[in-house]
């Protein structure tokens, strides 16, 4: 099997000319069997011709002209057509005629240029080959001629038939990796403003509150060490989002943390000056796919928000593993500020949803009247996955 797979591969790699050249070697040398001599297509009704010089070379036009089939189709088609009158107003009748049909659905094919010249050409090439043929004492009828042409023409319509269907296929991939480029570039866009927008509106916040600490050395020091340690996680997230990009990445290290390590969030958001109370109940799955990740980006992105829009309000986060899902429940009570910092797209809760809902789970938001937000999410996956 393995040979037979290597000799079609190298088979493949020869030149298509190559590829072509043994079916107009078949047609060769069956026209010049005694076997098959006379039994080829007949049209005019001519009387049969014994063999003679000019019998190889309408065979040789017909047969091994297809070798360039698809590599010059239009210099077949007319080899093919030319050794085709030969052999009819010749009378010889080769078993080679048969070539006729095949190069002219290679040309409905493969022709690229001068397809309406090529059709106009052959048909009125077609019309003096019967008036020469009638012109022998062919015996032929119009309606014979008529209908052996529409014939011809129907081989080159399944040529072109052919030609759309691979236009259409290959119309139909270039749609598919242009998908598949749009769905990679957005996820890719997610990743970033996940990773991204968490660490640096926690900087962005340790710094603000910098400012106003220069009287209090001792808890100076201890921003300014939050906001370097929040930009050596951010550096290391970008990196593993950089390896998913790299052919060669392997599964070595998972690219972000499980959702059993949301207390890191916790504690970064908390060194913030974000008060964040964290409950986590149940038991979380050793294994549950991509609902792991997305619980972790649903608590990431909403404590982004809390720090965003209400700096300083007490922040609950709440993460439930069940037997079948993910339950996440973040929210603040409104009594901060969004001052710190300043506002973004939208477009995280957007990507949020949509991965969520990729998953089959819930996803909502909430504005309570006393003010605050809240943020649910149901992913399935949980423990019993």
């Amino acid at each position: 099997m393995i040979d037979r797979r290597r000799s079609l591969e190298r088979w493949r790699r020869l030149d298509v000319t190559v590829r072509d050249l043994p079916l107009g070697v078949l047609f060769l040398v069956g026209s010049l069997l005694p076997a098959l001599r006379g039994h080829g297509t007949d049209l005019g009704g001519l009387p049969t011709r014994p063999a003679d010089a000019l019998t190889v070379v309408a065979a040789a036009l017909q047969g091994l002209s297809l070798a360039v089939r698809r590599r010059w189709t239009l210099v077949c088609l007319a080899l093919v057509s030319l050794g085709f009158a030969l052999d009819q107003l010749r009378g010889y009748h080769l078993f080679a005629g048969t070539a006729l049909p095949v190069a002219l659905i290679s040309a409905g094919a493969y022709l690229e240029k001068y397809r309406r010249s090529a059709q106009v050409v052959a048909t009125l090439a077609y019309v003096g080959l019967a008036v020469g043929l009638n012109e022998r004492g062919g015996d032929e009828s119009p309606v014979e001629y008529v209908t052996f042409y529409l014939l011809l023409a129907l081989t080159w319509g399944i040529g072109a038939w052919i030609r759309s269907a691979r236009a259409a296929e290959a119309e139909r991939r270039s749609r598919v990796a242009e998908d598949a480029r749009n769905a990679e570039r957005a996820r890719i866009a997610r990743e970033l403003h996940d990773v991204v927008t968490h660490h640096v509106t926690a900087m962005v916040v340790q710094s603000e509150a910098a400012r106003y600490l220069t009287a209090a050395p001792d808890r100076l020091d201890e921003t300014l060490a939050a906001v370097s340690d929040t930009g050596r996680r951010a550096i290391t997230d970008l990196r593993h989002l950089l390896d998913l990009l790299n052919p060669d990445h392997g599964t070595a290290e998972p690219r972000t943390p499980p959702v059993g390590r949301v207390l890191t969030l916790v504690e970064q958001t908390r060194r913030a000056g974000q008060p964040v109370d964290f409950t986590e109940e149940g038991t979380p799955a050793t294994a549950t796919g991509s609902s792991d990740l997305v619980a972790y980006r649903v608590v990431q992105e909403a404590l982004t928000n809390a720090l965003k829009y209400d700096h300083g309000a007490k922040t609950s986060v709440l993460v439930h593993h069940g037997e079948r899902e993910i339950t996440v429940e973040v929210g603040t009570d409104g009594s901060g500020t969004g001052a710190a910092s300043p506002g973004g797209s939208g477009r995280g809760l957007a990507g949020l949803r949509e991965r969520v809902d990729v998953l089959g789970g819930e996803f909502s938001t909430e504005r309570p009247t006393g003010g605050g937000f809240v943020v649910r999410a149901r992913i399935p996956g949980g423990s019993g996955a």
